[in-house]
């Protein structure tokens, strides 16, 4: 348990930047596709079942896969816990807003796992079928989603790398400058 607790500590004081940038990573792919699925439906005309994004067009079995969706859904709730300790004042908030509108899109897809793995789906609908997207096409819900969650995500980024002066003083991280980690630098002296 305490080589656990010890690699949370890292990532999120002296590799917070480094894990910040390997989570942007996956997030902006995760985008690629979306964006790549909006492009082919309503600037290429594609039909949305052959409108798969980027990875779906060679590989068509991805884009139905509720265990990547799900999965996905998943990694992005446990990068946004994992991440959330390197985060002190404004962007602290702002990363909460992120993680609580992604707790509610990780139920979403929990949700639409269920269905698929019992063949049992919500309302008697022919395909697994999201609580919002009762009211909401699927396509235009999780580019909705990707956004709601990705644009608080971007505000705690900047302010958590711009940090006013009392930020900084509580920030373990060096993310907001040069300078070691304050509790790290604490610990040597």
């Amino acid at each position: 348990m305490a080589t656990f607790q010890g690699g949370i500590t890292a990532v999120n004081t002296r590799f917070h930047k480094a894990a910040l940038a390997a989570f942007m990573v996956i997030v902006v792919a995760h985008w690629a596709e979306h964006v790549a699925q909006a492009i082919q439906i309503w600037a290429l005309g594609w039909p949305v079942p052959k409108a798969r994004g980027v990875l779906g067009v060679p590989f068509p079995w991805l884009i139905k896969s509720e265990w990547l969706h799900y999965g996905y859904a998943l990694v992005m709730l446990g990068g946004l816990l994992l991440l959330r300790r390197g985060f002190t004042g404004r962007a602290r908030t702002w990363w909460n807003v992120s993680l609580i509108i992604q707790i509610w899109h990780h139920l979403e897809h929990l949700l639409l796992l269920l269905q698929a793995v019992t063949g049992s789906n919500l309302a008697g609908r022919p395909a697994p079928t999201s609580i919002l997207q009762l009211a909401f096409p699927r396509v235009e819900l999780h580019l909705f989603y990707n956004a709601v969650v990705f644009a608080p995500m971007v505000v705690a980024m900047i302010l958590h790398m711009r940090p006013n002066a009392a930020e900084r003083a509580a920030m373990d991280c060096t993310c907001g400058d040069a300078r070691a980690p304050r509790r790290a630098a604490a610990e040597v002296a």
